[in-house]
């Protein structure tokens, strides 16, 4: 799983795509819910979350401590019944 680095002040996006090896033809993400953790009040912080696209989900992100590694999870709910998670590693370091 790839580690991606993020610097405290910068507020970036971050995106899953859904579409390729998990939606079944016709299926489409009907809610969608990003969460930290570490959850701390000086850590990293969700922004704005989103469905962009069919098949698509996003979500900005902004702070976080230098130094220190998050796990920032999707977790998705389709108009099939189903439901799923999928996680990114993130360090944030000063650049």
């Amino acid at each position: 799983m790839p580690v991606y680095l993020k610097d405290p002040s910068a507020v970036i996006d971050f995106s899953i795509d859904w579409s390729g090896d998990y939606l079944q033809d016709g299926e489409q993400i009907v809610s969608s819910n990003w969460s930290l953790f570490p959850d701390e009040a000086q850590g990293l912080q969700v922004d704005q979350e989103m469905i962009p696209d069919e098949g698509l989900t996003a979500v900005f992100v902004a702070g976080g401590q230098s130094g220190v590694i998050y796990r920032l999870t999707n977790h998705i709910s389709t108009n099939q019944g189903r439901s799923d998670e999928r996680s990114l590693t993130i360090r944030v370091e000063e650049q």
